[in-house]
């Protein structure tokens, strides 16, 4: 991917070279194993830089292809893909889940005495894509609620299930509350993988490969990560006892090769290169490479919040102050009151283990972290990268 002289476009040599200043203490620390971070503003590349180990154990260093898991970075894409069938006429927002999956007519409700009460209405294709549909994650999401017991205990991510099973698990499980009464990060965007499969008669990786990935050239994007691709895959790192950075997965195990659970919300891996055409595509308002893939009304409907005050600020292990969500993305509404730098309306997404991007339409600018450091939060990887960028901006 070739770069330009980053004052072309209104940005600083020297104060992008913090970039690193800021990222580097991490791994020199014990604190991170590697880094990869681009900035692209005005549709060019303007800062791609790596730093540290894709395998610590092994001595090799990251590259600026090494394949990593982007977990709940899927989102976006495949909010992307089911906004494509929006467009076309397939499905409609206002829809009731039940119309493709009727077992949803029937789900209950887990009352504050533990009683599964009736639905009030019904959960929309809408309640899925802003997550107040009444889902949750289980024990892997840090705000725990009664409901989550019963998610831990259905195993949903059982690698060597399907996209239907998982989702047949859901409809079993109780909300934690009515749809749209309340906003919770979620397995809402797993659903709406398997809603793409029932409407197209596909399974998910083959309609994001022909309408999404393949046409972005995300050569690299799947659930999966074929035997020769192996050596780019990064080791996963994290807590381990006492210890900061110990091995969570190497890259020859876990349960990203023989895929069978294809999940929509989290379960794709993809490198730097990749992710940069997607987001870009974005920023361009759903233009990329001389093709359309969302009409721009669209993506303008995407990005922004599409939560009433009554249901912020959204919360994920604490209170997420000057940002809503809208269909696959967070967005700021508030600078001063979020604590971190941007403009209005940047959107964008992270993962489980520290993938992050966001795009700032006003400042024309896309920033993406990739990383493997589970779990996020641990550390303020993203928020020093966020800062170490827009102060770069002079212009």
């Amino acid at each position: 991917m070739e770069k330009i002289t980053p004052e072309e476009v209104g940005l600083s040599s020297e104060r992008l070279g913090r970039i690193n200043d800021f990222m580097i203490r991490y791994v020199d620390g014990g604190q991170a194993a590697g880094f990869v971070t681009l900035v692209a503003r005005k549709g060019e590349i303007v800062f791609f830089d790596n730093y540290g180990y894709q395998d610590i154990d092994a001595k090799m260093p990251l590259a600026n292809d090494t394949i990593f898991r982007i977990y709940s970075m899927t989102k976006p894409i495949t909010s992307v893909g089911f906004m494509m069938l929006f467009e076309r006429g397939l499905v409609r927002l206002e829809d009731p889940v039940s119309i493709y999956i009727p077992e949803f007519k029937n789900i209950k409700v887990l009352g504050k005495d533990g009683k599964r009460l009736n639905l009030d209405k019904e959960i929309t294709i809408h309640n899925l894509l802003d997550h107040t549909a009444g889902l949750s994650y289980g024990g892997i999401e840090e705000t725990k609620l009664p409901v989550d017991a019963y998610y831990d205990q259905a195993n949903l991510f059982e690698p060597r299930i399907d996209l239907e099973e998982m989702v047949r698990r859901i409809t079993t499980l109780p909300l934690a509350f009515q749809p749209g009464d309340k906003w919770h990060y979620s397995v809402a965007t797993d659903v709406v993988g398997r809603l793409i499969e029932l409407i197209t008669d596909m399974p998910l990786i083959d309609y994001l490969r022909e309408k999404v990935l393949d046409p972005l050239g995300m050569v690299d994007t799947d659930f999966c990560v074929p035997p020769g691709k192996r050596n780019r895959f990064s080791t996963l790192y994290g807590k381990v006892g006492e210890a900061d950075l110990g091995v969570l997965d190497d890259a020859i195990g876990g349960d990203y090769f023989n895929v069978s659970l294809q999940s929509g919300g989290s379960g794709l891996v993809s490198t730097m290169p990749d992710y940069c055409r997607f987001a870009q595509m974005l920023l361009n308002r759903g233009e990329w490479g001389g093709m359309r893939f969302l009409g721009s009304k669209t993506v303008d409907y995407m990005i922004a919040n599409h939560l009433s005050k009554s249901l912020l600020p959204i919360n994920m292990g604490g209170p997420w102050h000057g940002f809503g969500f809208g269909l696959g993305f967070s967005v700021m509404l508030d600078v001063p009151l979020s604590g971190m730098m941007g403009s209005t309306g940047v959107h964008g997404w992270g993962g489980w283990a520290n993938t992050h991007f966001w795009i700032d339409q006003i400042e024309e600018l896309i920033g993406i972290l990739m990383m493997q450091y589970i779990p996020s939060g641990t550390f303020p990887f993203t928020n020093d990268f966020r800062t170490a960028v827009y102060q770069a901006i002079i212009d």
